[in-house]
């Protein structure tokens, strides 16, 4: 179980200049994107390492939905920068794009495509030491301050993939729930989507010990190794704050206690599916925000069409959990009752069609697209998406339930409208 250094409060981002002179760094690489640049987040930061005389250079070219060139393009910055630490003021694409360019700066001669994930790169082991690096997430959210995964598009493949390892772990994330206040509506909704499916997924996932084969050597062990009891705690623990509070936060940006608790779930997410992993949500997403055709969302500014990865990723959810709810149909009614379902006359047979149903309505209540074919895909695309799962079975093969390209087929299908 790999933990996360987390600090929480109100203002807290005001220490980070303390934290980095306590750390003797010299030299800081502050990353954030174009957007953010100009808000609360990323001035809070900038004062406080103009405060302690904090030497930096600002690099705010990140792309939201990072792609292999935008991970080239920072880590290229970061290896002519020769820092000595790291701040990442941002949603997960900040997040992750710093932890990329801590790590190929860190292993200079490395090729792009050593530690990306198998089968698409080489999947090595990180054995080099990486700088310190200090995450400020400002969306509530992907959790990636507390996790060792950084994701990306692959442009030439047309698929998400990423790198996962522990060394890329941020050395602490400063959650503080005065930047949720800077979210647009959709944004929030999004995020919290990702929050929702992180506790969801490593919740029913394939348990630890009936993963298989044991890795030959303990530096092999993934950072997603299955359910299992402490990720249990804490998957559950953020489901019941997204069923309390998430709508309220969408609804009401002024709402201070809904954000405040959607930004720690986050973490509490992140801190349960870094250890335990997601599956077919998430494993599915990576194609639905690769092929991506000309979907812009509301409230993003940005210059290129994007599915959100939130968005991505919960539009399959009522199919999928209809699907895995075969094993452990348990877990599946206990997280449908969480979320509001009413199970005291429930079958235990029934437990994948009620949670899907209360997924359904949950998303309805929200205004949430209607489905894949709302984005702008048809049944002509599935085989597209099919094949752009098939990659992702660091993912995929974390599902409860084995599925064929027969039965990818199906969820996506089944997908493409909800209500």
């Amino acid at each position: 179980m790999a933990i996360s250094n987390i600090r929480y409060g109100e203002g807290v981002t005001k220490e980070v200049g303390m934290d980095l002179q306590n750390l003797g760094a010299r030299r800081v690489c502050l990353m954030t994107d174009k957007n953010l640049s100009q808000l609360p987040p990323v001035n809070a930061v900038l004062n406080s390492l103009a405060k302690y005389g904090i030497n930096f250079q600002m690099y705010d070219n990140v792309r939201v939905e990072p792609t292999d060139q935008s991970f080239l393009d920072a880590i290229e910055f970061a290896k002519k920068g020769e820092f000595d630490a790291y701040v990442a003021v941002g949603g997960g694409s900040v997040i992750d794009t710093c932890k990329a360019a801590n790590l190929y700066a860190s292993s200079p001669t490395s090729d792009f495509l050593d530690y990306v994930n198998a089968p698409i790169g080489k999947g090595k082991p990180v054995t080099v030491p990486l700088k310190p690096l200090v995450a400020v997430p400002t969306t509530a959210g992907t959790g990636s301050e507390t996790t060792g995964v950084a994701i990306f598009d692959f442009k030439e493949l047309k698929v998400k993939t990423g790198i996962a390892s522990r060394a890329i772990k941020p050395t602490l994330g400063i959650i503080d729930p005065l930047h949720t206040l800077s979210m647009p509506e959709r944004i929030v909704a999004n995020s919290g989507f990702d929050v929702l499916c992180h506790a969801l997924e490593s919740y029913t996932a394939l348990p630890y010990n009936m993963r298989s084969p044991c890795p030959s050597n303990p530096i092999n062990r993934p950072a997603y190794q299955g359910s299992n009891p402490i990720s249990d705690v804490w998957a559950l623990h953020a489901l019941r704050i997204v069923a309390k509070y998430l709508k309220r936060a969408i609804r009401n940006p002024e709402d201070r206690e809904a954000r405040a608790n959607m930004h720690l779930a986050s973490a509490f997410a992140g801190i349960g599916f870094g250890n335990a992993g997601v599956h077919l949500c998430h494993g599915m997403s990576y194609p639905i925000s690769g092929l991506v055709k000309t979907y812009k969302p509301k409230d993003y500014n940005v210059d290129h069409s994007l599915v959100p990865h939130g968005l991505s990723v919960v539009l399959t959810s009522p199919a999928v959990f209809a699907f895995t709810a075969q094993i452990h149909p348990e877990r599946h009614l206990e997280a449908a009752e969480i979320l509001g379902a009413d199970i005291r006359t429930a079958r235990i047979k029934d437990a994948g069609f009620i949670l899907a149903d209360t997924l359904r309505k949950f998303l309805f209540d929200l205004n949430v697209d209607d489905g894949l074919a709302a984005i702008g895909y048809s049944k002509a695309d599935i085989p597209a998406l099919v094949k752009g799962t098939l990659p992702q079975a660091r993912v995929t093969k974390l599902s409860p339930r084995p599925q064929t390209e027969e039965d990818l087929s199906a969820l996506f299908e089944a997908s493409m409208k909800l209500y």
